[in-house]
This record gives C-alpha cells, sequence and structure tokens, in this order.
C-alpha cells in the first residue's frame, strides 16, 4: 500500500537526471542548446563499427535521425521516467500520446464516461481505421478480455478523483488493460501506478510545460518491451515533439516540484474559500462577497469518502489538483465572469504559472453552459482571491434575463 507520508519530488532528480544521457560534446554549456538538425553525421563504420541489432534507442550513443531521437527529448524523457516511476515517450500533443495509447492496446471496447471531450474525439478518429466498430461503454458496464478502461482522474473539468484502485481489480479481473489519465494530478500529486494503473497518460502541455508555450504528450508504461513499442509506433505515426517544444519541456520540468505544490496549495485555499460563498443564502455574505451567485464547487479535497470507502486523499498522496470548476447560478454571469477578472487570465487550457478562468462551454459544447474552470497558477494566494472576490461583487450587479 502507499504510504501516508506525503509525496514531495526530487529537486536534484529534476535537475542532474538526465546527466546520464548528456551528449559529451555539448562541452561546457549549463543550459541545453536547441537541437535543431533532423539529421546526423554517420560514423564511419573502420573508426566505430556499428551493431544495429544492439542500438539501445533509450539510451543512444549517437543519433541518426530526429524522428527515431534528439538529445534534448531523450534527456528530457528520462526526467519524465524518474518522476513518473516507469519508462515515459514523449509526443507532440496530449491528444498524440491518446491516439498512440489506442494503437498499442488495440482494444476490442473502451470503457469511459464525460473527462476531456478531446479523448473522446480521439476514440471517435482512432475507430476510422478499424474493420470493425470499437464499441465504447460506461465504466461501471461489465468489463470483458481486452477491453481497455480509460480512467481520467481527477476528472476535467471538475476536478473530481476516481478510484484507481478499484478500476484496476474490475478491469484486470478479465483480462483487460487500466489507462489512467492524470494530467490534473502530475507528480508528486498521484502516482496512478500504486493503484494499478498500466500506462499512465499526460498531456504534458498542462503541468509539465507549465507556462502556456508548448504542445506535448506523456505516455509512462511499466517496462522497457512496452517503451520500446510505443518508441516504434512513435516512429511510424510521426507525432514526436518538435526540437523548440522539447527544448522548453526540459527547461520547464527543472522547476516542477516547485510549481506544482504552490499551485495545489493555493487552489486547494481556494476552492475551500468559494465552498463557503457557495453555502451563504442570498442576501447574506461571506467575506465581502453576496450569497446566491455560486451554485456550486467541485474540487477533489471536498469530495469526501464516497459509498464504496474510497477517500481521494488517499490516491492524491502529495496534495490536490490545482484545477477545479464552479458553477454559477446563472449563464449571463458565467459568460462575463472570466472577462471581470484582472489576474485571471480568460483562456483555455491549464496548468501554467498564470492563473486561468474559463467559460467551459466555448471549448467544449457538451459543458453545463453556467461552468466556469478556474486554473490556479503561482500568484499570492490573497491576490487570486481578491480578484475574484472583486469579480462577483461585479457578477452581482449585473441585470439578468428573469
Amino acid at each position: 500500500m502507499p504510504s501516508n507520508l506525503k509525496k514531495t519530488l526530487n529537486g536534484t532528480d529534476l535537475i542532474h537526471y538526465d546527466a546520464s544521457v548528456l551528449d559529451k560534446s555539448n562541452g561546457p554549456e549549463v543550459a541545453p542548446s536547441i537541437s535543431v538538425s533532423t539529421t546526423f553525421r554517420a560514423l564511419n563504420p573502420l573508426d566505430a563499427p556499428i551493431d544495429p541489432q544492439n542500438f539501445d534507442i533509450r539510451n543512444p550513443p549517437r543519433h541518426i535521425y530526429s524522428r527515431y531521437t534528439q538529445q534534448v527529448s531523450t534527456r528530457a524523457e528520462h526526467i519524465l521516467s524518474r518522476i513518473n516511476h516507469g519508462y515515459a515517450l514523449t509526443y507532440a500533443s496530449g491528444l498524440a500520446s491518446s491516439y498512440a495509447a489506442l494503437v498499442f492496446y488495440k482494444p476490442k471496447r473502451v470503457a469511459i464516461r464525460g473527462g476531456y471531450h478531446g479523448s473522446h474525439a480521439t476514440i471517435e478518429t482512432y475507430k476510422k481505421t478499424r474493420d470493425s466498430d470499437l464499441k465504447v461503454i460506461d465504466l461501471d458496464d461489465e468489463y470483458q478480455l481486452d477491453d481497455l478502461c480509460w480512467l481520467e482522474t481527477p476528472l476535467n473539468p471538475t476536478g473530481e478523483a476516481r478510484d484507481i484502485q478499484y478500476y484496476a481489480d474490475k478491469i484486470h479481473k478479465v483480462g483487460g488493460s487500466l489507462l489512467v489519465d492524470s494530467t490534473f494530478a502530475p507528480p508528486p500529486l498521484q502516482y496512478p501506478f500504486d493503484f494499478g494503473a498500466d500506462a499512465v497518460l499526460h498531456s504534458g502541455t498542462k503541468y509539465f510545460g507549465g507556462h502556456s508555450d508548448l504542445l506535448c504528450g506523456v505516455l509512462v508504461v511499466k517496462t522497457l518491451e512496452k517503451w520500446n513499442v510505443l518508441h516504434r509506433d512513435r516512429t511510424f505515426l510521426g507525432s514526436m515533439m518538435g526540437s523548440l517544444e522539447a527544448w522548453l519541456l526540459l527547461r520547464s520540468l527543472r522547476t516542477l516540484h516547485l510549481r506544482i505544490p504552490r499551485q495545489s496549495e493555493s487552489a486547494t485555499v481556494i476552492a475551500a474559500w468559494l465552498q463557503t460563498i457557495s453555502l451563504t443564502p442570498k442576501g447574506q455574505f461571506f467575506d465581502g462577497v453576496p450569497g446566491g451567485l455560486v451554485a456550486k464547487v467541485w474540487h477533489s479535497s471536498l469530495q469526501g469518502r464516497d459509498s464504496r470507502g474510497f477517500d481521494p486523499k488517499q490516491q492524491l498522496t502529495g496534495g490536490w489538483n490545482p484545477t477545479f470548476a464552479i458553477l454559477l447560478e446563472k449563464l449571463e454571469y458565467a459568460s462575463q465572469f472570466p472577462h471581470l477578472l484582472k489576474y485571471f487570465v480568460p483562456a483555455t487550457s491549464l496548468g501554467g504559472v498564470e492563473s486561468l478562468a474559463e467559460h467551459r462551454l466555448h471549448s467544449d459544447p457538451g459543458a453545463d453552459p453556467r461552468l466556469i474552470r478556474l486554473s490556479i497558477g503561482v500568484e499570492e494566494v490573497e491576490d487570486l482571491k481578491a480578484d475574484l472576490r472583486q469579480a462577483l461583487v461585479q457578477v452581482s450587479k449585473m441585470k439578468t434575463k428573469l
């Protein structure tokens, strides 16, 4: 069983773990250069005998072509492997890694419910490659051999946690596999392998990138053999990261241990504060905010233990997710609220150092039109609360349709 001690990330690993794959030709460089070359000079076999059968693609002694490997992405993958407790491979985007997972597992059926709408669209796209229809079932339907359970936790956009161990036991009992999308809870918040996941997916665009300036996907598996299969698939799907994005990712990973705990702690404070506001009756005030504006707050820290005995704090062992959602009482409130904020940026995506507030309907047509997703950055928590407070006060003065 996982330890009750709060998990943390090792900053030394984030800064130095890629030293084993440093290109010695880099000389005195402290920060790596951006590798822009697509192809690399071949060695003369008279000078250095080549044994293609024993070429270690994960620790390449040299690079051949950037669709296979290049220096900076290889370094980033070593760090991602270390902190995710497995074998990590990077992709051009989160959805590219989702598609790669489907190619890898070739499931007979996919069990999924809710979550990121892009994942559902990727499954629909993958269906086009099948001779027979790929059936999509609910998470709580009965499973069969070779099913893939696609479990997103915490859930996009609400930040609610789902029980990884429960679904791992259920799918493994029939010979299926469990893929956990842990984008909302990167290390050190959650370690899905501890609870039975077979593979872990991240949109590295979000917290691993952390600066709203790169696209990235990550798949993590438990064995080198599976990593090698994924790598070969990626080579011929052509879904590797670009050179600049790989460099930005490596830069961002250096500060992951500083960013994630702060974002998590601030989000937990803000979620609890907003929860109290949501429970404040209309006509009364809490901390300067009138009641009757916020109908609901979703966050894993607010869930408590469910009917099966699942308690999210036993799974989110390094802290609570920094992204969550609120439901405003009226559509008119939701459409204007993000634009009344001065520190929160009205934009989609999440995980960056800057806080974001998104009227979720703009990017997900299936979302409740009153729902606002909040991604908490690294600003001062009291400044963020003050920003939310002034925006809610402005909303309370709006004239709305009856």
